[in-house]
Formats: C-alpha cells, sequence, structure tokens
C-alpha cells in the first residue's frame, strides 16, 4: 500500500532522516511524506513516529496503486 501524510511546516533534512522509507516533498508550508507502508503496523509506527518527533500530522491517506 502507498501512503501520503501532510505535516504541518517544513520539515528539516535531520528530520527527514527519521523516515528514511519515505520520500517527501515540501510544498505550500507543509511537507509530505510519501511512500511504501508495508502493512497497518508499520503505518501506525509512522504516526507514533511523528508523535515523538512533535510533528503535527494534517492528513494521511492511502494512494492509488
Amino acid at each position: 500500500m502507498r501512503y501520503e501524510i501532510r505535516i504541518e511546516g517544513h520539515l528539516s533534512q535531520t528530520l527527514a532522516t527519521a523516515f528514511p522509507e519515505l520520500e517527501h516533498v515540501v510544498m505550500s508550508g507543509q511537507t509530505v511524506l510519501f511512500g511504501t507502508v508495508i502493512d497497518s503496523a508499520h503505518l501506525y509506527g509512522l504516526l507514533i513516529r511523528c508523535q515523538s518527533l512533535g510533528l503535527r500530522v494534517l492528513e494521511m491517506r492511502q494512494l492509488p496503486e
């Protein structure tokens, strides 16, 4: 499954390294993380990682295959 996670603000290069399995792009005051998520445990792990880094998740959605 492919997912997109929108984060408020610009994610620094240092913080982006906390998500090595995802690509990212900065646009319109947001950072969009996107890539393949293996299963629901992986997805929850990504969200917990965002929370532990103090990132505000604005939107998360599954992308079409």
